[in-house]
């Protein structure tokens, strides 16, 4: 069944926050109640862009796979600008060397294989809802992604939670200068 789309948004090869940022903009042009297509390569784009769609108000409608490219599809909700929900408290990469609460990464599988902070325990966005048992609620928890924005997204769901000890850590891993450990070596 072919879903119908009054507007695609071409967000192949590009990853995370690209395909929220180019959506962001997207969803800024078309009329409220109209169904955006968003076409990503990116398999954490998937929980990205619902949780995102989540924080702004907008329906989410849901994701097809075709060809190793999703096909997500969201429904303008409201007409005018939308406030992004951004999580604070927050927290520098430099200051969680010296905290000893839980470096939650919630970047894909294969992007913390490749290289994480030591003690880091991987749950990806896609699947937080599902792991929460395995999260202390009352433990200190920095909350780290590649950019920041998936990690802001994963902390706002934690504190939605009754996580009270949650830090989104800033600016991710792609400013990261301390060591990682691989698992592909």
């Amino acid at each position: 069944m072919a879903i119908k789309a009054d507007v695609q948004l071409d967000a192949k090869g590009l990853a995370c926050p690209m395909p929220i940022v180019k959506t962001r903009k997207a969803i800024k042009d078309i009329e409220e109640g109209q169904v955006l297509e968003i076409q990503a390569t990116d398999k954490g784009s998937k929980a990205d862009l619902a949780a995102w769609a989540q924080s702004t108000g907008h329906q989410y409608i849901g994701t097809n796979e075709e060809g190793g490219v999703l096909y997500h599809y969201i429904r303008k909700c409201s007409d005018g600008d939308v406030a992004e929900k951004s999580f604070e408290p927050t927290i520098s990469t430099e200051e969680i060397l010296n905290k000893d609460g839980l470096i939650l990464d919630v970047r894909e599988e294969a992007e913390y294989a490749f290289g994480h902070i030591e003690n880091a325990k991987s749950i990806p966005m896609g699947d937080l809802e599902a792991r929460l048992d395995e999260l202390d609620p009352e433990q200190e928890i920095y909350v780290i992604c590649r950019t920041g924005k998936r990690s802001d997204l994963a902390a706002q769901k934690l504190a939605a939670k009754g996580f009270k000890k949650v830090y989104n850590v800033l600016p991710g891993m792609k400013d990261w200068n301390g060591p990682v450990v691989k698992e592909t070596e």
